[in-house]
C-alpha cells in the first residue's frame, strides 16, 4: 500500500520531488499540492523548468488542478498549515518545501491538520531529527521521529 503524501510548496523544490516521485513509481501517492499561486502557473512550471528543461511527461491545468499522464493532482491554496484538510484526505506525510515553516512549532501545524508525519526539504530549527541519506538514515525511529529534515535541499 503507498503512503500517501501531499506538498507543501511548489517552488522548485517541491516541483523536482513531484517529478521524482512520479517517474521513479515510488510507493508514494501524491493526494495534493499546496501552493498559493495559480494552477495555471504551477502546472506551467512543472513542465517547463529553466534549469532542468521540460518534463517528458504531458501536464495541464484543469479547473483546481494539476493533470500529468491523465492523473489529476488536487490543488489547494490554504497559507496556514493548521487548517489544511490533511486529516480529511488521509494524509500520511506532508512533503514541507515551502521555505515558510522551517522550525519545529511551524512544522506541528501540518500534525495539528492530521498528518501523521512531516519532512522538511531545508535545515530546520527544532527538528525531532535531521537525516542525510547515505548518512544516518539509519537512525530513524518512526515511534519518535514525527517532524523531520532532510538537511538542506541542497545535500
Amino acid at each position: 500500500m503507498a503512503t500517501k503524501v501531499a506538498i507543501n510548496g511548489f517552488g522548485r523544490i517541491g516541483r523536482i520531488v513531484f517529478q521524482a516521485i512520479v517517474d521513479r513509481d515510488e510507493p508514494l501517492e501524491i493526494l495534493a499540492i499546496n501552493d498559493i499561486g495559480a494552477v495555471d502557473d504551477l502546472a506551467h512550471l512543472l513542465q517547463y523548468d529553466s534549469v532542468h528543461g521540460v518534463w517528458s511527461r504531458p501536464v495541464l491545468a484543469k479547473d483546481d488542478r494539476i493533470v500529468v499522464d491523465g492523473k489529476e493532482y488536487v490543488c489547494l491554496k490554504v497559507s496556514d498549515p493548521s487548517q489544511a484538510p490533511w486529516h480529511d484526505l488521509g494524509v500520511d506525510i506532508v512533503l514541507e518545501t515551502s521555505g515558510r515553516f522551517t522550525d519545529h512549532a511551524s512544522c506541528q501545524k501540518h500534525l495539528v491538520s492530521g498528518a501523521r508525519k512531516v519532512v522538511l526539504g531545508a535545515p530546520g530549527k527544532g527538528m525531532d531529527a535531521t537525516f542525510v541519506m547515505g548518512v544516518n538514515e539509519e537512525q530513524y525511529d518512526p515511534r519518535n521521529h514525527h517532524i523531520v529534515s532532510n538537511a538542506s535541499c541542497t545535500t
